[in-house]
């Protein structure tokens, strides 16, 4: 019965490994016993010169062999030992001349196997007569012999092979065997389906999938599947995920790598797996190679670093000649993932080799409810669960930190007893990714808790006294991760754009409790590290990069930070020393700037920074409910000297306090506005 195409390029199921290693050990067996017999036989008759029994008693008699020529004479059972120095006399023994040296001496072996006792004890009796000396001792065997000079090779051998099986796969032969993982659909299980936030990159891929399932469809029109698809995007975005869902879909034989499976540290090693690799993909076309970190293996070639890894590139070289070396009828589709795509070289992307880049980002509050909605179904939810409010609260988070927030969640969860995950778990989930663990258990001195307090209130008064800040949401001086305490901002609305205003208003919150500390304590602390350093690191950015100084102008000023491949493409230095010191003077003057209006905000309302402290002392933890009846309390707006920097961006007195307002909302800036002291 003919197999249908159809059964020719499904996939053949593997040996069991009982017989590979059964088959290998029948070779091991029959390669051993060749090299025993050929031993045997090239040591059996070993010893120098040969003679037979009746050559050396004829010797023997007529005084050849006597005790002035013959030494070191050894009886065997089956041969018969002895060295041989012939003198320059008579063969009777008389000596005419000088006898020859021991060095010169001859090997002679006698052939006694098979000889009856009654003919040795002839011999050995005739030996007696003529004064021959002579020791008795059991000769060994050529077998013998063969199989103690073996028995070093042989444990050689299995050390070997024991290391082998340890370090490597398979046979000594498979160092330039591929160890992609061949993956069939019902193996993968994930469809599209299983993937939620990043719509658009699914909806690229769908195209990879039509092609490979009816690649003729679009050959009869002349064009060409593409030959690579790269996934780019930061940690966690899920692209594997997504390489994974297009093999649930595809239905087509998947080998999943990654980028350090090809390197090895014998040069040509992995050149070979990436040949054998792209054979047996194109055996069992439409297919598809994953290669997982592309970056290990794409690196930029010739980057002038020293230590060049010469492996590395003629593994590389090998894939691009591959890559480029389908014909059209082949359908076979490579696809990368990378979150370092600067550091890949220029001819792995160009067209031909990764024709689309698929950019996976990080998804916005739509995506973020819908990974939360997936990852959700695998925990039981207590009722008012508001997931939308969850996805406000996170922005900036990818698909595996909401995953890892469910999981914490529910953790929380089962410790506390509950039968369900209410919406605590989830918000106390969100503080501890944020922010780290909570030590409740550390002792902190009164003295050093109250000027905890007036720092995060520092922080929350400038945050709702001035315009265009995150509201807060909650203040805290239970000490968690490295901080003491932690002043939690989230956005009303996720901002693609931030203006030149909303920038220095959010370092005027970093410099919050810094101000708050001087105004009250006469002098700051240690605990104000964090906020100075991404105060400053901001500051810089609107001067170097946004171009947000009126004196250096809109001008972007590269700093030369140094980058991975040592080259200075992205980071070279083009001012002078003088520009360095103005942008230097212009940062500190930013920074100046808004910690006056800081300590502005803070003298001026110092009833409501006395007030907030002392409630907060009581509570430890103040949301921003209870802040909003501080707030409420203090309605009058801060009076502020006329000129200065707080008068011109405060809140006008009868604009509401932000952080009354709905706490339901999410940071704009990566993880979240936090400022932890």
């Amino acid at each position: 019965m003919s197999e249908t195409p159809e059964q020719a390029d499904a996939p053949k199921p593997p040996k069991k490994k009982s017989e590979r290693h059964g088959s290998s050990m029948l070779w091991y067996a029959l390669i051993g016993g060749a090299v025993l017999v050929v031993l045997a036989a090239a040591l059996r008759d070993r010893g120098g010169e040969t003679l037979d029994v009746t050559e050396f008693r004829r010797g023997v008699e007529d005084g050849t062999y006597n005790s002035k020529t013959v030494s070191d004479m050894i009886v065997g059972r089956d041969a018969i030992t002895f060295k041989y120095l012939p003198s320059t006399g008579t063969p009777n023994g008389a000596t005419t001349g000088a006898e020859k040296t021991a060095a010169e001496a001859t090997d002679y072996r006698v052939r006694a196997l098979g000889m009856s006792d009654a003919a040795r004890n002839d011999l050995t009796n005739l030996l007696y007569a003529k004064g021959l000396k002579y020791s008795h001792q059991e000769d060994q065997s050529g077998w013998q012999a063969a199989a103690y000079l073996l028995i070093l090779p042989l444990m050689f051998l299995g050390v070997f092979l024991f290391l082998l099986k340890k370090i490597g796969p398979g046979t000594a032969m498979s160092f330039g065997r591929s160890r992609g993982k061949l993956a069939a659909q019902e193996e993968v299980g994930i469809t599209f389906k299983d993937v939620a936030g990043i719509e658009e990159a699914v909806e690229e891929l769908k195209e990879i999938v039509e092609f490979l399932r009816t690649p003729g469809k679009y050959q009869a029109l002349g064009g060409r599947i593409p030959r690579g698809v790269l996934l780019v995007g930061p940690p966690g975005t899920g692209k594997t995920l997504l390489a994974k869902a297009v093999a649930g879909e595809a239905g087509v034989p998947f080998y999943s790598l990654s980028g350090s499976d090809f390197v090895e540290m014998f040069v040509g090693v992995g050149a070979a797996r990436v040949r054998d690799t792209f054979q047996q993909a194109a055996n069992r076309s439409p297919a598809i190679i994953f290669i997982d970190e592309l970056d290990a293996l794409g690196k930029t070639r010739g980057s002038g670093l020293p230590g060049g890894h010469d492996e590395r590139e003629q593994t590389l070289n090998a894939l691009l000649v591959e890559m480029d070396g389908f014909s059209s009828e082949q359908s076979v589709i490579v696809m990368g993932a990378t979150n370092r795509p600067e550091t890949l070289d220029p001819a792995l992307m160009r067209p031909g080799r990764f024709d689309r880049n698929v950019l996976v980002d990080r998804p916005d509050i739509k995506g973020r409810r819908a990974i939360l909605n997936v990852h959700s179904k695998r925990v039981k939810l207590a009722d008012g669960i508001d997931l939308d409010r969850i996805a406000r609260m996170t922005p900036g988070f990818v698909g595996a930190d909401l995953a890892n927030l469910v999981n914490e969640a529910a953790l929380l969860a089962a410790r506390a007893g509950k039968s369900s995950v209410t919406m605590k778990e989830f918000e106390e989930g969100i503080e501890r990714v944020i922010a780290g663990l909570e030590k409740q258990g550390r002792v902190i001195h009164e003295e050093v808790k109250l000027r905890v307090s007036y720092h995060e209130c520092g922080h929350a008064i400038v945050a709702s006294s001035l315009p265009h800040t995150d509201p807060v949401h909650k203040i805290s001086i239970i000490p968690r991760g490295m901080g003491l305490g932690y002043t939690l901002h989230f956005p009303e609305e996720e901002r693609m754009l931030t203006t030149k205003t909303e920038i220095f208003n959010k370092i005027c919150c970093f410099m919050g409790g810094i101000a708050a500390e001087e105004v009250v304590f006469g002098e700051t602390s240690t605990g104000a590290q964090n906020d100075l350093q991404r105060a400053t690191d901001m500051a810089r950015r609107m001067v170097t990069e946004f171009g947000m100084s009126e004196k250096l102008g809109r001008m972007h000023y590269s700093e030369g930070r140094p980058t991975f491949l040592g080259t200075q493409s992205s980071g070279e230095v083009y001012h002078s020393e003088q520009t360095m010191r103005e942008i230097d003077l212009e940062v500190k003057r930013l920074i100046d700037e808004a910690n006056k209006t800081a300590i502005d905000i803070c003298m001026s309302r110092r009833p409501l920074l006395d007030h907030m402290s002392k409630e907060l002392m009581e509570v430890e933890v103040m949301d921003a409910e209870h802040l909003g009846r501080i707030l409420a309390v203090h309605k009058t707006g801060p009076q502020l000297s006329p000129g200065t920097t707080a008068a011109k961006t405060a809140l006008p007195e009868d604009r509401p306090p932000t952080a009354g307002e709905d706490p339901n909302v999410g940071p704009s800036d990566g993880r979240g506005g936090i400022e932890i002291g």
